[in-house]
């Protein structure tokens, strides 16, 4: 029988002599078993570490003064040997294997039933059983980059930059303890949809490669409730799905020179967002859903945003409502519940991205559009100039759902411009 976990091997008579008992705890392989090549019915615990793989011998029948098992539910318990003095400190073991082998121990200890226990021959561990699970590993070259071996299991962080890739290695969306994942530099096209699956994946890195979209699929996964760090400047995306906002998480995005001509339609959704930068992009106004943003730090330099003109709008008004329109309104304001169980899934998309008033009412596609000026400053304590000039101030787009509306909006922007 064998349980891997870390061990600590405190010694109690080294306080008596005014030393100190305690030393840090070591990636173990314990192995209960019979001594190879020894007669007699004798029972013993080895602790192999990767300093000590033939490993340590306890003998256990009737030398075990007590056990210590309040927080073996955390995988953590404690055996106290009578001979030699010593306490053996188990920590972050799989607590049902933890309890196994605590029974199969106890066992020993009475010297009954040995001949039931699932014992182990006592050889000395392998390197890859004693050696601390390897978390972080970073590639910066095709030459380094692994194509026979797999990534270790363990792996918390995987950078694998400057390695020519094409596409994503489907060998890392194995990972699941995967927190962030690094492939800038590479030549990647398009992201499979399995990227979503990387339950634990907080950091995204996406910097320089030829991406000319974001999967929805990716809007739609578990992402939504584990992501934070998202960059992915220097590629070639032209527009963001509406479903980007459903990351919920986001707290850093970086979309610097892509080819972007609209940030995603309802921005202002994602509420823990606080860095946002787009720069060098081709953005002629921002969304109107942006004022809802509330960021720490904002870049949008060199964009080439048109100048607003409120009295020039965009009229797309159909009167009377279509009854599709008016039906669609009536949902948003509201608030009927919907799904695609009720209604065809393009209608759910629509209402998905139904557009609102200044009035707080919504609008589908009956609808007077213009742009006005926004100070940046509004939406973020630090803003990165909009351009060489010095300016802090953007175009965004505002919605209007009847003439009645836009007429009240003209009144009071002309009064404010006398």
């Amino acid at each position: 029988m064998r349980l891997q976990c870390e061990v600590e091997v405190r010694s109690r008579l080294l306080p008596t002599c005014g030393l100190r008992g305690r030393a840090k705890g070591a990636r173990a392989l314990l192995s209960l078993g019979r001594q190879p090549g020894r007669a007699g019915h004798s029972v013993y615990l080895m602790v192999c570490t990767a300093r000590d793989r033939a490993g340590a011998r306890y003998k256990l029948k009737e030398n075990i003064e007590q056990f210590f098992t309040k927080f073996v539910e955390e995988g953590k318990a404690t055996v106290r040997l009578k001979e030699p003095a010593v306490d053996v400190c188990l920590s972050k073991a799989n607590a049902s294997n933890l309890k196994s082998f605590l029974a199969a121990v106890r066992l020993a200890h009475r010297g009954t039933d040995v001949e039931a226990l699932p014992l182990s021959v006592l050889v000395p561990a392998k390197t890859s059983e004693v050696e601390k699970p390897k978390t972080k590993m970073i590639i910066t070259s095709k030459r380094d980059y692994p194509l026979t071996k797999n990534f270790p299991y363990s792996l918390e962080h995987l950078q694998a930059s400057y390695c020519k890739l094409a596409r994503v290695d489907m060998r890392m969306l194995c990972l699941k303890k995967l927190r962030k994942l690094d492939l800038s530099h590479n030549h990647i096209k398009k992201l499979p949809e399995s990227i979503g699956d990387l339950v634990s994946l907080q950091e995204l890195n996406l910097h320089n490669n030829h991406l000319e979209s974001f999967c929805v699929a990716l809007c739609n996964s578990t992402l939504q409730k584990s992501l934070q760090f998202l960059d992915l400047s220097q590629n070639k995306i032209k527009a963001l799905p509406v479903q980007f906002c459903q990351l919920q998480e986001l707290i850093h995005v970086k979309l610097d020179d892509n080819e972007l001509i609209r940030l995603p339609f309802k921005m202002g959704q994602l509420s823990q967002l606080r860095f946002l930068s787009a720069a060098r992009n081709k953005l002629p106004f921002l969304p109107s859903d942006f004022r809802n943003l509330s960021l720490e730090k904002l870049d949008l330099f060199g964009n080439p945003f048109e100048q607003p003109n409120p009295l020039v709008p965009s009229i797309q008004l159909k009167i009377p409502l279509t009854l599709l329109e008016s039906a669609a309104r009536a949902t948003v304001n509201y608030r009927i519940p919907y799904g695609r169980h009720l209604l065809p899934s393009h209608l759910c998309e629509d209402l998905e991205v139904a557009k609102m008033c200044q009035c707080g009412s919504a609008c589908l596609s009956c609808f007077i559009q213009t742009t006005v000026t926004m100070n940046l400053h509004h939406v973020a304590h630090t803003v990165v100039l909009v351009d060489n000039m010095g300016g802090t101030e953007a175009p965004i787009v505002c919605y209007f759902c009847s003439l009645t509306c836009y007429s009240q909006f003209l009144d009071r922007y002309l009064q404010s411009n006398r």
